[in-house]
């Protein structure tokens, strides 16, 4: 064998495993991968404005139930009840160490709940072993009690993984209720 066909050799076996990393999207929580109080506290000061005080505290809660999250989303969300209600949302996931991702979701809810509400939400993400593992439905219980303006949390999990969605919105929704967030890689009007 040839200098010039060993070294083909060698290029084309770097570049494979160049393609197999780029293409595995691991959000592991390893350390450097996860996000700290105050780099989650900055990014949601960022997107929701310095206007919503009482939003450290409910990231700080979130931090003493779950500790460090590996990933976070940003984005808005439209919802409505009447005894049954459905919840249609949009935004970007960041990680660390598997960039940033689209994210939409959608999702059925059945309780006493009645009324509307938008919503800017962050989402912090626990556990997420890699990237296409969120793309699934994540069910828990979620009460709202909004008038004009409020912040609120939710807990969602599915297996390991744990979304801790962080809503502040405007509107008037009163109520509780159980159901699901679908989240999905492009947007769909099927909630479920």
């Amino acid at each position: 064998m040839d200098a010039s066909t060993l070294t083909r050799r060698m290029v084309l076996f770097g570049a494979v495993l160049a393609a197999v990393g780029a293409g595995s999207a691991h959000a592991q929580s390893t350390a450097g991968s996860q996000y700290t109080l105050q780099e989650i506290v900055d990014a949601g000061h960022g997107f929701f404005g310095s206007t919503t005080g009482g939003l450290a505290k409910v990231i700080e809660r979130a931090f003493e139930s779950y500790g460090l999250p590996n990933g976070y989303i940003l984005g808005q969300e439209g919802s409505g009840a009447f005894v049954a209600g459905l919840t249609y949302g949009e935004g970007e996931m960041s990680t660390k160490n598997a960039g940033n991702h689209p994210v939409f979701w959608q999702g059925p809810s059945l309780g006493l709940d009645w009324g509307g509400q938008g919503s800017r939400t962050m989402m912090l993400v626990y556990n997420l072993p890699d990237v296409n593992a969120l793309y699934t439905r994540f069910a828990g219980v979620s009460g709202s009690a909004y008038v004009v303006a409020g912040v609120g949390m939710t807990v969602l999990t599915q297996q390991n993984m744990v979304v801790v969605p962080i809503r502040t919105g405007v509107g008037a929704r009163l109520g509780i209720s159980a159901g699901y967030l679908k989240l999905t890689r492009g947007p769909t009007w099927n909630p479920f």
